[in-house]
């Protein structure tokens, strides 16, 4: 082969190698920019000339700062200088913002990936860049969306927990004032009346109870607060409420334990187990409603059984869905159908099973499946505040109220007061203090709302209560708040954390007790 032919051939290769590396250039998807040692910018793509919007000729021989914001240029300088004493393949400007500048000034968010090339004519640096405007554009919309949605979720709270203590409040004051009346009126068709109404009032107060429940399961506006504790403390605590309300109906009720410990939050599985007796309680015309504990394996099992009118098969997929109610023949219309669609919600919020059977016509068991821990040390005192027939007859004295709600204020005072209590009314913290300082006696019970007028909570009331007097004077803390706000008032000695609205009944057979026993009964 001649030297001509020879020198024609390789000329013909180093062309096709260039006509390769323009074709592969130019089909990049990103925008190239190869500069050599001095910044100087050399080879640009068609896609660097778009997306700046100038020319090759314009761009090639200039520095690379060029392209970038003017504010920016000269710190450049130094970056690209230690690039240069040290190429390596690597993203541009690790955690930092990078931005292009466009021919008519306009700035954009850039990504840069750096990377050395060696040629016959020098060291170069290969830059692939990369227009993330839009990115960054759905990125500033899914934050802006993720702040906008926890400015909804804490407004949606704030409501919620407005909602719960405003709603609550009238029909407090509603349902003393209907105890109170009950206790002072005589005439038969009247009492009828009252009772009559004291029934709405109970159903308006369930129904108010499950809608703000289930508003704020569904807000995500609960947070469990896992413990260990034993069982029986929890069904202990429960039981004679659920027999006084069973009587009323003419019903038996029987509870027991299997003295277990168990791990959820306890304030949680209270609720839980009151919407299934209560369930069963509404739809048992006659027989027994049953609260029962017992091992099983590894698990606790918390079974509520009745005697009812059962649950058809076809029905028993759908009534843990909110506002569904069994079309059972004799069941109640009473609610709205929120009980057990809690429960549900609850039970997944914890993690626990939630089983049913029932036959119609022969009743129903609702069970819930608690992990069992290991043998649970109890620390809780336990105060026996069991007292006779006699003592409670003689439980009176002087009851300090402090409530800042006038209308809920007025008609506890005057429940009580119907009682043979002397009440002495405070609606803050301050007042308060003020008034035990003229008090001739010593009060025999503190009753006090969680949040006052100044600020100032029920539970640093009753301390500075009970500091004035020194003595552990037993309280009674009623709230309209189910939010965590109030957990604190859940650990104040001898006293207990009641929800409004509370039964007037109720609310006079704690008095009673802890009066005559000068304890706050840890079963109610």
């Amino acid at each position: 082969m001649t030297s001509k032919k020879l020198r024609s051939e390789l000329l013909s290769e180093k062309r096709l190698s260039e006509q390769f590396f323009e074709s592969l250039l130019e089909s990049a998807p990103d925008a190239m920019v190869i500069v050599d040692r001095s910044g100087e910018i050399a080879i640009v793509n068609g896609q660097a000339e778009e997306m700046f919007g100038y020319t090759r000729e314009e761009m090639q021989g200039k520095k690379i700062e060029f392209l970038l914001p003017e504010r920016i240029r000269e710190r450049h300088i130094g970056h690209r200088t230690s690039y240069t004493a040290d190429p390596t393949l690597r993203p541009m400007g690790i955690g930092m913002e990078l931005h292009g500048c466009r021919r008519d000034g306009t700035e954009f968010p850039v990504e840069i990936s750096l990377s050395p090339v060696s040629t016959e004519a020098g060291s170069f640096v290969s830059s692939v860049i990369r227009d993330v405007t839009k990115r960054k554009e759905m990125e500033i919309g899914l934050i802006e969306a993720r702040q906008d949605a926890e400015r909804a979720h804490k407004a949606n709270s704030a409501f919620l927990a407005a909602a719960s203590h405003d709603l609550r409040q009238p029909v407090q004051a509603l349902s003393l004032l209907n105890g109170a009346l009950r206790r002072t009126v005589t005439e038969e068709r009247a009492l009828e009346m009252l009772n009559s109404q004291n029934q709405s009032l109970t159903a308006m107060t369930n129904l108010l109870n499950s809608l703000l429940d289930i508003s704020r399961l569904d807000a995500g506006a609960v947070t469990p607060e896992i413990e260990e504790f034993p069982i029986k403390r929890l069904i202990d605590q429960l039981s004679p409420e659920f027999s006084r309300q069973a009587i009323q109906q003419g019903l038996s009720f029987e509870s027991t334990h299997c003295g277990a410990s168990v791990r959820t939050d306890p304030i949680l599985l209270t609720e839980i187990i009151q919407n299934l007796v209560s369930n069963s309680l509404r739809y048992t015309e006659s027989g027994s409603v049953r609260l029962v504990c017992k091992k099983s394996g590894s698990d606790c099992r918390v079974e509520v059984r009745d005697t009812g009118i059962g649950i058809e098969s076809d029905q028993l997929e759908k009534i843990f869905d909110a506002f569904h109610q069994c079309k059972t023949p004799g069941s109640s219309k009473e609610g709205f159908g929120l009980g057990l669609a809690i429960v549900s919600r609850l039970a997944d919020l914890l993690g626990h099973e939630v089983n049913v059977e029932s036959t119609p016509g022969q009743g129903s068991c609702f069970c819930i499946t608690l992990p069992l821990v290991e043998k649970h040390v109890d620390t809780t005192v336990a105060r026996s505040a069991s007292v006779d027939t006699e003592e409670l007859h003689k439980a009176i004295g002087l009851v300090i109220l402090i409530e800042d709600d006038e209308p809920v204020a007025d008609a506890l005072k005057l429940l009580l007061e119907t009682e043979g209590y002397t009440v002495a009314t405070a609606t803050t913290k301050a007042e308060a203090i003020v008034l035990m300082e003229h008090l001739h006696s010593t009060p025999v019970l503190i009753v006090s709302d969680y949040h006052l007028a100044d600020s100032s909570t029920g539970v640093e009331t009753i301390a500075a209560i009970r500091d004035s007097s020194n003595e552990e004077i037993p309280a009674l803390i009623i709230t309209g708040d189910t939010s965590q706000v109030v957990s604190d008032a859940r650990n104040v000695a001898n006293s207990t954390l009641l929800s409004k609205p509370i039964d007037p009944d109720y609310l006079l057979q704690l008095a009673k007790t802890a009066i005559a026993s000068g304890l706050v009964d840890e079963s109610n």
